[in-house]
């Protein structure tokens, strides 16, 4: 046993002395390797390099998640009731009335009627009148060719007429002067309501000047021409 005990102890003492110098060793290696550190990273730094290019750019991350549903905003005010309005398309409506050699020779009254079927009550009304029309008479004259409208004169905006004056007459109503010219008498009127309308040509006085010897159509064809219109 004591054999044993002194032959360890020995064996101690031996290796002892090579533990110490191996940590001596490793202790002297890393002081040079800090002493070089210090000496190199104190040297002075150089000029900056040309700047790189930009990179290409990158892809389109994922999209986020759905943020949360904002709060109800204010009651908005009450609005107002309205009706939606839709018309037909507008359509082409008119008519013609023509006579053959009216020869019609009164000097007060109708003279002819045409009735139309108007579509709208916010439309207007274009008429046409196209004869043969003459005066005579022996002193300064006057006649007036009008349209009426359910035997009303047009107000919307003004009657629709055309005159005939003559400033001297003839000394007898037989004189060779009896000119019959192809006139028209035309305008439009608004305010009519729809449905049946009998559109009339009448002949009458002017206002201040006395009536003469009218004729109406003589030896030719008269016609009225009646076309509604939108506004």
């Amino acid at each position: 046993m004591g054999t044993k005990l002194a032959q360890l102890f020995l064996c101690f003492w031996i290796t002892l002395p090579f533990c110490i110098t191996e940590k001596v060793k490793e202790r002297t290696a890393r002081q040079r390797d800090a002493e070089f550190t210090d000496k190199y990273q104190t040297c002075m730094q150089g000029v900056p390099g040309v700047q790189g290019r930009d990179g290409n750019p990158g892809i389109n991350g994922i999209p986020g998640t759905p943020g949360i549903p904002g709060r109800d905003g204010l009651k908005g005010e009450k609005g107002e009731c309205v009706s939606e309005r839709f018309e037909d398309p507008w359509k082409p409506n008119f008519k013609q009335c023509a006579w053959n050699s009216l020869n019609y020779g009164i000097d007060l009254g109708k003279i002819a009627e045409c009735t139309f079927t108007k579509q709208r009550s916010d439309s207007a009304l274009r008429v046409l009148f196209s004869g043969s029309l003459r005066l005579k008479c022996k002193t300064a004259c006057c006649q007036r060719w009008y349209f009426t409208f359910n035997g009303a004169e047009c107000t919307g905006p003004l009657p629709i007429e055309s005159i005939i004056y003559l400033d001297q007459g003839s000394p007898e109503l037989n004189s060779t002067i009896n000119i019959h010219r192809t006139s028209t008498v035309e305008g439009l009127c608004d305010g009519i309501q729809a449905g049946l309308v009998d559109v009339g040509i009448w002949v009458g006085t002017c206002a201040d000047y006395p009536r003469g010897d009218a004729s109406t159509g003589w030896n030719s064809v008269s016609r009225v021409i009646i076309e509604e219109l939108p506004k």
